[in-house]
């Protein structure tokens, strides 16, 4: 007998294909069905789709109200985009079924009832990173208007008055001011407040700002000076500008007592929300925030956010959630096939607190 062949490795047999197909293809995705993403007040989805389409499905509604908003998207979406021309109350969460969260595409959240969301196990984020160079341009834009009258002396042009002798220029210049030197007091030094420093600094202000939420040190690194009373900053001040969040600690932060604190004939800047009804004022849009790059920015920032909570968990993966001390991480029953992160991805069984709730229907 040859050795040769005795030694030889005996050849399995090849698999045929459909003995391979038995265990199925491997996934290349979420093992659940896509989940529903929603924008509820816009249609234009060009910027959130390219970061969202390969995790989820994308759909706008174009509402005013969730009346509007159809019973597909109320049922099954998971997560909402919206703009500030909708506005949800805990009766209007309560028409989502299986909504775990919602980004507000812009900084204010004043349109969404947060609390009553936490409460429902829907997390809330907003957006507080965008247009922060826009709206600090816009504000040192406003200022400079304020002290060297460039909108009324064009509305003089406008009219048709001549301003050619000493005097005329008086009458039509009149409270046109040098800036260096003078003192601007920032209430708030968020991001657009310690920009609006850094510019203010530039021109030659003195710059000084009031903000109780802040550590000590932080005006060492700006090179301005802080103080601790809104009394204080006030007083000392020749121009005010407003750029802190809007919270029932200083709701009408600005009032007929506070005003009455500034120096006489001391400016007032507030690109939170402007004032009306006043002779002496320049009131704008809110457009502070715009440009072409930075409404791009901000799309892009709130689809990320989307994109976090589907692939991760909420709302640990959440970087601007603003309902954490109200979210319980409570699951919404009838839940949907997405138990921990949206997707399920890695999470095919339920969880205990599914479990536990499913036993109390038995």
């Amino acid at each position: 007998m040859d050795k040769k062949k005795i030694l030889q490795p005996v050849k399995r047999p090849r698999l045929e294909a459909p003995t391979m197909a038995i265990r199925g293809p491997i996934p290349n995705g979420p093992l659940h069905p896509r989940p529903l993403i929603a924008l509820l007040d816009g249609r234009d989805c060009s910027i959130e789709m390219p970061i969202l389409k390969d995790v989820a499905t994308v759909a706008f509604c174009d509402a005013q109200s969730t009346s509007e908003i159809h019973e597909k998207v109320l049922n099954e979406a998971v997560g909402a985009l919206m703009w500030h021309t909708i506005t949800l109350t805990k009766e209007d969460l309560d028409k989502f079924k299986s909504l775990r969260v919602i980004v507000r595409v812009g900084s204010g959240y004043d349109n969404v009832d947060v609390k009553a969301a936490g409460e429902l196990g829907i997390a809330v984020c907003n957006v507080p990173g965008y247009g922060v160079e826009e709206v600090a341009d816009t504000t040192v834009c406003l200022i400079l208007n304020l002290y060297r009258r460039t909108y009324w002396l064009a509305n003089l042009v406008r009219e048709g008055k001549k301003v050619t002798g000493p005097e005329q220029l008086r009458e039509g210049a009149q409270g046109s001011a040098r800036v260096r030197g003078d003192t601007l007091g920032i209430v708030g030094l968020g991001r657009v407040g310690s920009a609006v420093a850094l510019r203010a600094k530039a021109f030659g202000f003195n710059v000084i700002f009031y903000d109780p939420y802040l550590q000590d040190g932080v005006e060492k690194s700006l090179g301005i000076t802080r103080v601790y009373m809104l009394q204080d900053l006030l007083f000392q001040s020749d121009c005010v500008t407003l750029h802190c969040s809007l919270n029932e600690h200083n709701h009408h932060l600005i009032n007929d007592h506070t005003i009455k604190q500034m120096r006489p004939g001391a400016f007032l800047v507030n690109t939170a929300r402007p004032l009306k009804d006043a002779p002496n004022l320049i009131c704008t849009p809110h457009s502070a925030f715009y440009s072409e790059q930075s409404v791009t920015e901000l799309r892009e920032m709130a689809a990320g956010e989307i994109r976090r909570a589907i692939i991760g968990r909420i709302p640990d993966s959440l970087r601007n959630c603003v309902n954490k001390e109200y979210f319980q991480g409570n699951v919404r029953f009838p839940f949907p096939a997405y138990p921990e992160n949206m997707n399920g991805a890695g999470y095919p069984f339920l969880t205990q607190q599914q479990l536990l709730w499913l036993r109390r229907q038995a």
